[in-house]
């Protein structure tokens, strides 16, 4: 009797995980109709409700489980016995890895796990999930040979749309002499075949043909960008350096809505295109924001169990007002925990920093915003930390973090991949690259206001520099939506006044942005600060920003496009 009970929870948990996955494709796929339609409005729906179906699916299937095992679901044998069992119905699949990591937030939400449950849940700590995968097969291939024009026509004809291709020859014409041109710039590694993933790639307001160039060398990234407008679709980019493809699937970008028959091949081909891209985030970029936690926790945790002498430190840059930072010494992540206290001038509260830190999973991140991953109940070795961090995270985060034995426990954070703090950069970069940064800056600001987004503390510590140059935000407490805010310019002060202290005279309401003092919070050298008002000097002007609202109001859109001008088509 109870082998069976246990074989019907592990068959129940499979077809509950199988049920989620058909409709999450079932949202994935509307995004070809969308894009078709140019209902712009609902790709953004289509995203939320995309993201919030795994924890609706996993409430569902608790309340099945509850219904099937009845007192039994309480019983760890249970749990551990299932467990076995869906291992065994799973091991057919390519992406078995997903209903095991559907099957521990099952477990962990029951549970109320703190670290890992190894008696009940699936941990693969020791090993890599994707090893002996053989990366996609299922692709489209064009032989070169056959002329780039030929190759270019094929391609079209296999990703058809609604409403057409606007101009068809010139798109075709345009994609095969871009095309050309990169390849010749190759020199000897010029390509006998290309081959594109089956399924087109979609996001905002794009879609994308993914795939690589075969050469006798190895293979090189081939992106294809389209757009659509009233006219029909028309190519605007081909893309073929693995830096800019690597933007396109960074983690300051939202998730792609791509309907894959399997995902974990298709991580594998990507990984060996984009070497420095971890596979966790090609796992969240492609949507499966869950299974990319999972593997951002396995490697966590595999490189601090492999390097015992691992510390444990503060994050460079300012100690912040709102989060406490910590990060290992030699793994690319920090841990940002919420203060139980937030210091002077702050007047949040933490369920206001959850709350922003909600609105940017679930917004388009534009390339400019972190993507910061929410996890629960993590457990670090406490001779790992080092003494002066985790005395301040006990002292001031001690509603979140405590010590359990030999552990320490941190029941909430947010984690992100590490940059490198912008106020430290610009003072340790050659001058080029910190000239290039600081006007990079200027340009993340405005990138934000034109998608509705207000970065609320614009200084530069709350910025962090890629390994490829960018200007990224990351320091949400103080974020909000551009439509929220009131830009104002300083008044002018009156006689009896200008002896006193401008915050003495200068009435200020909730809301109340005046940019004409962004300058002097930036802390940089003058020729710096200088380079930045030349270049960007609008943002310093609460006119500009007014503007910025009355065009989001009138529906205006920014196009801000995922690559740079140089990979756009070569028109005729």
């Amino acid at each position: 009797m109870t082998a069976t009970i246990q074989s019907r929870a592990a068959a129940l948990i499979l077809d509950a995980f199988l049920d989620y996955n058909a409709r999450f494709s079932d949202i994935t796929r509307r995004a070809k109709r969308r894009f078709e339609r140019r209902d712009w409005k609902y790709v953004r729906v289509d995203a939320a409700a995309r993201i919030d179906l795994y924890d609706v699916c996993i409430r569902e299937t608790l309340g099945r489980l509850e219904l099937l095992l009845e007192e039994r679901v309480r019983s760890r044998q249970v749990w551990s016995a299932t467990r076995d069992e869906l291992q065994i119905l799973v091991e057919p699949l390519l992406d078995r890895e997903f209903p095991k990591t559907f099957y521990n937030s099952l477990s962990r939400r029951f549970f109320h796990t703190n670290g890992v449950a190894a008696d009940i849940e699936f941990l693969a700590l020791d090993g890599e999930p994707t090893a002996g995968i053989q990366d996609a097969t299922d692709l489209h291939r064009y032989s070169v040979g056959d002329g780039l024009a030929a190759v270019c026509e094929r391609i079209l004809g296999d990703y058809p749309f609604a409403n057409g291709y606007a101009e068809i020859s010139t798109c075709i014409r345009s994609i095969s002499r871009t095309l050309g041109k990169r390849m010749r710039e190759r020199g000897n590694e010029r390509p006998h075949a290309i081959e594109l993933i089956k399924t087109a790639f979609f996001r905002e307001r794009r879609a994308y043909l993914v795939g690589r160039a075969l050469t006798s060398q190895g293979a090189f990234p081939v992106v294809i960008a389209l757009v659509s407008d009233a006219d029909g679709v028309r190519a605007d980019a081909v893309i073929t350096e693995v830096d800019q493809v690597s933007l396109l699937f960074s983690f300051t970008r939202s998730y792609f809505h791509v309907d894959l028959p399997t995902v974990a091949d298709v991580v594998v081909l990507l990984a060996g295109l984009l070497p420095h891209k971890p596979i966790e985030e090609l796992y969240t970029v492609l949507g499966r924001a869950k299974q990319g936690k999972t593997e951002r926790y396995r490697h966590l945790f595999r490189h601090l169990s492999l390097h015992a002498d691992e510390r444990l430190v503060r994050a460079d840059g300012e100690r912040g007002m709102v989060m406490a930072v910590f990060t290992p010494k030699d793994y690319p992540l920090v841990f940002k925990v919420i203060r139980d206290q937030f210091a002077y001038p702050k007047d949040i509260a933490r369920r206001q920093v959850e709350e922003k830190y909600h609105l940017v999973f679930r917004y388009d991140r534009i390339g400019r915003l972190v993507d910061a991953q929410e996890f629960r109940h993590l457990r670090f070795p406490r001779r790992q930390f080092e003494e002066s961090i985790l005395e301040e995270l006990l002292g001031q985060c001690a509603e979140t973090v405590s010590l359990d034995g030999e552990h320490v426990l941190v029941r909430h954070c947010y984690v992100e991949r590490r940059l490198r703090p912008m106020n430290l950069y610009v003072r340790e970069a050659e001058p080029h690259a910190a000239m290039q940064a600081m006007l990079d800056y200027g340009q993340s600001i405005k990138d934000l206001a034109r998608s509705n987004i207000f970065p609320g503390d614009l200084l530069l510590k709350n910025f962090g520099i890629t390994r490829g140059g960018r200007a990224i935000f990351y320091d949400y407490d103080e974020l909000c939506l551009l439509d929220t805010c009131t830009f104002r310019h300083i008044p002018e002060a009156r006689e009896e006044d200008e002896t006193r202290p401008l915050e003495e005279w200068l009435t200020v309401r909730e809301g109340d942005v005046f940019p004409e003092m962004f300058p002097r919070f930036l802390g940089v050298p003058a020729h710096l600060r200088e380079a930045l008002i030349e270049r960007h000097g609008e943002i310093f002007d609460a006119t500009w920003w007014r503007g910025v609202q009355e065009g989001l109001a009138r529906g205006d859109y920014s196009d801000i496009p995922p690559y740079p001008q140089s990979a756009r088509l070569h028109k005729d």
